[in-house]
């Protein structure tokens, strides 16, 4: 895997402070080759912890969600037992291999309570706790013993109430901690859990999962891109002058970059939309900051200027990211892949819950703002993805503020040659 260490550069060239990175242009087959997504199945999203969802999803015992998991191959049933342990199982029952949770559509995920999970074809039934309880007609089977007919566990933990689980059979050669590493459980103390008003998003996208992460490791596409979310005199500036980031950290396979912000009432009326005003909320969120206490010493890693600092965006490999805002709120995006050049895009934006009228309306302001960005991002990238499988061009130039690209695409690959290696012997 990865050996970057944890290293803070203080000046100068971002991605020559990671000399393992190189700066010579580089290539996106990763991106454009079914064969490398199918080693990628197997190398990367049956080897690595992935997130599916947070402790709110399962708000008492009995609850459960499904998620499908098409790189994988299987849908997974996520469910807090009666015990209150958070638990997971593959979704297929153990009698003729059917799909055991689901609704009106075999391919559509669902939610709910229950105390039991009944098969829709047979009936045979199990407790939460993946238990086989019930077979129908039972004495017609030969020598079956329920007890070996219990739902098949996949490996489950959760960290500062997010729920990973990892798909390999084998024990996971890391725990979820080790896995997050130090930049990442820094983390620790956040009040993600007081955050539980939830706005999501989910859109099937034309491109690569890898390719629209890139799109949110750099912003220097932001002012030519998204010049027109801005006012006008303000977008020509911002495509002018560019923007920049505060600051880029690398730990192990994961990245974060910190990005500018303004705090409500410093960014003078001309640079602001008339909604934006009427709301008191825009792209940065809400202008009115809940009270959240003490936070952890995780955020802003790279102790920039507070009044300078925005947001911070934590990209845990391998398809999950949190961006934590200077005004106390968070989004999460998933990029969950379904072939080579196409994959699933999921946005949640989290906050405190509204108490009044105005506090919902900013933040459905919020939603909606970032609603429009992601849908410009999305578009965009179907077309990066049709060019780049012309192979027309092999390899491109990645400036400094494209480091994380960089460095995500190069994990990648080791992921997959760690895979390869361990397989042909």
């Amino acid at each position: 895997m990865s050996a970057y260490g944890y290293a803070k550069p203080a000046e100068g060239s971002w991605t020559e402070h990671y000399p393992e990175l190189g700066t010579a242009p580089i290539s996106y087959e990763d991106s454009i080759s079914p064969d490398f997504y199918e080693l990628e199945r197997e190398a990367i999203f049956k080897r690595a912890w992935l997130n599916v969802g947070r402790v709110e999803q399962l708000p008492r015992n009995g609850s459960y969600f499904t998620k499908e998991l098409a790189v994988a191959r299987t849908s997974i049933i996520v469910v807090r037992g009666l015990d209150g342990e958070v638990r997971a199982f593959h979704n297929i029952c153990r009698h003729r291999g059917n799909k055991l949770v689901w609704q009106d559509y075999p391919r559509e995920e669902t939610a709910g309570s229950c105390r039991q999970f009944v098969c829709k074809y047979h009936g045979w039934q199990y407790d939460l706790d993946g238990g086989c309880t019930f077979v129908q007609q039972e004495s017609e089977f030969f020598d079956l013993d329920k007890a070996d007919y219990g739902l098949v566990p996949v490996h489950c933990d959760v960290w500062a109430g997010f729920i990973f689980v990892h798909l390999g059979r084998d024990e996971p050669s890391q725990s979820l901690r080790d896995f997050l590493g130090p930049m990442v459980t820094a983390l620790d103390g956040y009040p993600f859990d007081q955050m539980t008003e939830r706005y999501h998003y989910q859109a099937p996208v034309g491109s690569n999962w890898k390719i629209y992460m890139d799109a949110f490791q750099e912003f220097y596409h932001a002012p030519v891109l998204h010049a027109r979310q801005l006012p006008g005199s303000v977008g020509a500036i911002a495509q002018e002058m560019g923007f920049e980031a505060l600051h880029y950290e690398l730990d192990g396979p994961h990245r974060v970059v910190s990005t500018p912000g303004s705090r409500p009432g410093s960014v003078p009326d001309e640079a602001l939309k008339p909604t934006e005003s009427v709301f008191r909320s825009g792209l940065l969120g809400p202008w009115d900051t809940p009270e959240l206490g003490a936070l952890p010493e995780g955020l802003n890693p790279g102790r920039v200027d507070p009044d300078q600092w925005g947001l911070d965006s934590f990209q845990i490999w391998p398809n999950f990211v949190i961006l934590i805002w200077q005004r106390g709120w968070y989004l999460t995006y998933h990029y969950w892949p379904t072939s080579y050049n196409t994959h699933v895009f999921d946005g949640n934006l989290y906050f405190v819950p509204s108490t009044t009228p105005r506090e919902r309306l900013a933040r459905e302001y919020a939603a909606a703002t970032f609603k429009e960005y992601g849908l410009q991002d999305g578009n965009t990238l179907e077309a990066t993805q049709i060019m780049l499988e012309s192979r027309v061009v092999d390899r491109f130039p990645l400036n400094d503020q494209e480091i994380l690209c960089r460095h995500l695409h190069q994990v990648a690959a080791e992921w997959v040659e760690a895979y390869q290696k361990e397989t042909s012997t």
